[in-house]
């Protein structure tokens, strides 16, 4: 079955099955938490771990996995990809203590890294199959599934914890990747060089190496920044610097930084994605855990409080997704965030309820404009053979924003997620808000996606 654009429609269930694995995982633990904590009797501190870990391994992950998808094709990254997905939900599962979960997060972050790759891959290909530009309905799709799901995950996450306990938020991963494994099988094309191209099977592992090597030291020194892991920063610089030698006498390198430092565009979308989830990834964590701490609700409470943030980020994706203008999302997204930041310095333990759904309206405005934006501004700015990697890339800086995030709430708020807390989070948010805004606004790179032809294919 194909859409009219020549779109093979039997793609859209694995695509999307496969893409919203991460953000699933990355937002249903942010209700179990507190719950967490409470029977392992371990801080706030500690437990941002599991929010961490994941994204130390999906950060470092994503654009690795996204090169082997470049060279191998999805179907042979994504199937045993899955796989990881499901022995991390039975690891979870039977969680003796908090670091054996945080063991389940790091195994479930290099399991996720194939999806969403491998989709932007895939409708990369289809559009070197078809001739024709890939068409805004699937990308819009893939925004809105991948959004949806990751603002649905408090809720989901609080029904979970409601009929099974926290255990239930791991153990949802076992079907979930049964579900994707099968549709992949069956649907994802066992052909890997889209049409037209010849991708160079010589694999940079040492780039690889370097790169992983100098973004984990950085990570994990963010996590936790104190002068007497100085070390950290020094093993980032002098590994950066390998890398760096490496990719510029490589052949065939893992990241070509000759035609990135040269492609302005790309890595102004790659900073601005950074600064956008610190903001989105405090207020789905930072915010859930105030509403359960401060405001005293139950888990479960904590979930339908945020459905208001998904609606309106469905809503807002829906009727903005087939336009192909970018800045403008990308400036009422950056405007949106500001005020959401600063209606969270209104709150307090007896806030009424619809101001505290009026704060998640306001952060679903950007919720469902941001993402949207800056995956289209990646799949036009990037080289067309190097979509899986560059994927990567804008999902490493966005969990370099979230590691951020979780960094910042573990100084803001220590043992517990006061009040005041979340007002000195919300100054620094606010900051970070108005630095986006910046960008966005003095960007005119931006102008050449929202002025490009409807169907012009960009070439390498």
């Amino acid at each position: 079955m194909t859409s009219a654009d020549g779109f093979d429609r039997k793609l859209f269930a694995p695509l999307i099955s496969g893409a919203v694995l991460n953000p699933v995982n990355s937002t249903i633990i942010s209700v179990a938490l507190v719950p967490i904590g409470v029977a392992f009797g371990q801080p706030a501190s500690s437990t941002a771990w599991l929010i961490s870990s994941l994204y130390l391994a999906t950060a470092v992950g994503q654009p690795v996995v996204g090169r082997l998808i470049d060279v191998y094709g999805p179907r042979r990254l994504f199937l045993p990809a899955t796989a990881m997905v499901g022995l991390a939900g039975v690891i979870g599962t039977v969680a003796p203590n908090l670091w054996v979960l945080v063991v389940a997060r790091v195994v479930l972050g290099f399991g996720t890294c194939a999806g969403y790759p491998a989709a932007m891959r895939l409708i990369r290909d289809e559009s070197d199959r078809t001739g024709k530009d890939s068409p805004a309905l699937v990308l819009t799709v893939l925004s809105i599934s991948t959004q949806t799901i990751a603002v649905i995950g408090p809720s989901l996450g609080g029904l979970l914890i409601e009929v099974g306990g926290w255990r239930a938020t791991f153990a949802i991963n076992i079907p979930l990747a049964v579900f994707a494994f099968v549709l992949a099988a069956r649907r994802f094309p066992k052909s890997t060089p889209p049409v037209g191209e010849k991708r160079s099977l010589d694999l940079d592992l040492v780039g690889m190496a370097t790169f992983a090597g100098a973004l984990v030291a950085l990570l994990l020194f963010l996590m936790d920044p104190r002068v007497e892991d100085w070390y950290l920063v020094v093993a980032a610089l002098v590994l950066a610097a390998a890398f760096t030698a490496r990719e510029l006498s490589c052949a065939h390198p893992f990241i070509d930084l000759r035609i990135l430092g040269s492609n302005r565009p790309l890595l102004i979308t790659y900073g601005r994605a950074l600064l956008a989830y610190v903001v989105s990834y405090s207020f789905l964590y930072g915010y859930t855990q105030w509403l359960e701490h401060g405001r005293g609700l139950s888990a479960s409470q904590t979930g339908l409080a945020t459905l208001p943030l998904f609606l309106t980020g469905i809503l807002v994706s829906f009727a903005t997704g087939r336009r192909k203008g970018v800045r403008g999302k990308l400036v009422v997204a950056a405007v949106a965030q500001i005020a959401g930041c600063t209606l969270l310095l209104a709150l307090h333990s007896s806030s009424p309820v619809w101001l505290l759904l009026v704060v998640a309206l306001a952060f679903g405005i950007p919720q469902g404009l941001g993402s949207l934006a800056l995956q289209n501004s990646v799949y036009h700015q990037a080289n067309p053979a190097d979509i899986g990697a560059s994927a990567g890339l804008l999902r490493t800086s966005s969990y370099l924003g979230a590691i951020i995030s979780a960094a910042a709430q573990g100084a803001f708020y220590g043992e517990a997620a006061t009040t005041v807390g979340m007002h000195n989070l919300a100054f620094l948010l606010i900051g970070v808000g108005v630095v986006f805004l910046l960008i966005t606004v003095f960007d005119r790179s931006l102008t050449k996606i929202d002025t490009r032809p409807e169907m012009e294919t960009t070439r390498a």
